[in-house]
């Protein structure tokens, strides 16, 4: 009697324990879900934008083939990034800026400094972008050429980075950034550094990927 007893108390406990085990779980996964709802519909009411990049200027000390298949070049871009949301900040973690030509880069990467952006706030930068005789690939020497000839040239100033959302105290993962701005530099004879720097204000709108 005693035994019997003891096994169908024991079996009660066993159930009653799973009963309140089922109960922990759907209650967390109840949580979860209700959490990552309000994350969802504060996002979806805020509705952010991407911060939105504006090339103003390019200054060109020296562009040229200073020896064949090696391209020197000694720049400073000014760019402007403005935070389009009045809810949302922008937290800039990592940029680094650096010029390509013809799909290729031919400047060093500079680290831009890791800033925060408020509601609507513009911020600028200015950096000196240089390569000194920087291998590229052999069609490239004879292309520059021909741009020069033509009186057009097209560099693009690309920057690549990590961004995160700020609501209120709360702050998003890291995003992946990729800005792209192209600078068509019309030209009358060879970009070389032998000559005053030419300055060309460009107010040109990049194209922004987050």
């Amino acid at each position: 009697m005693t035994g019997r007893y003891c096994d169908q108390h024991n079996g009660y406990e066993e159930r009653r324990m799973r009963m309140m085990m089922r109960r922990i779980a759907w209650a967390c996964l109840g949580l979860i879900v209700a959490v990552a709802f309000v994350v969802f519909l504060v996002w979806a009411i805020l509705h952010p934008h991407g911060p939105r990049f504006v090339l103003q200027d390019v200054t060109i000390n020296d562009f040229n083939v200073s020896q064949p298949n090696f391209l020197s070049s000694n720049l400073q871009v000014t760019v402007s990034s403005r935070n389009p949301n009045d809810k949302i900040g922008i937290f800039y973690d990592r940029l680094d800026i650096y010029v390509t030509y013809r799909n290729q880069e031919v400047t060093l990467a500079r680290l831009l400094p890791s800033t925060y952006q408020g509601h609507l706030e513009v911020t600028v930068w200015s950096p000196f972008l240089i390569g000194s005789a920087v291998p590229v690939a052999p069609y490239l020497s004879s292309a520059l050429n021909e741009d020069l000839f033509a009186g057009l040239v097209l560099l693009n100033i690309k920057i690549d980075g990590w961004v995160r959302w700020k609501v209120g105290s709360w702050v998003s993962g890291s995003y992946r950034l990729h800005v792209n701005c192209p600078a068509f530099i019309t030209v009358t004879g060879k970009l070389t550094g032998t000559g005053p720097a030419i300055k060309y204000q460009l107010v040109q709108r990049c194209a922004v990927d987050v």
